[in-house]
């Protein structure tokens, strides 16, 4: 599951990305962090963590699939 493509793109669109309106929560989250993440207490952190999550595995897929295609 966890080098499916199709999983991790659809938990981008839909956890990473979610609320859509009135802008994605996890880019609300980055402007709090770039701003100096005053205010943020542990359940924000983890909001982050989580909705960040399935990018971050988006990006190991991509790095295991470019190291594989450079080996071969």
């Amino acid at each position: 599951m966890l080098n499916n493509w199709r999983i991790i793109i659809l938990l981008c669109l839909a956890l990473g990305l979610a609320p859509f309106r009135p802008e994605p929560h996890l880019w609300g989250k980055i402007k709090w962090v770039a701003g100096g993440a005053n205010g943020m207490g542990f359940s924000d952190w983890f909001d982050l963590l989580l909705h960040g999550l399935p990018f971050i595995l988006l990006i190991r897929v991509i790095v295991i699939n470019l190291s594989n295609r450079v080996k071969k």
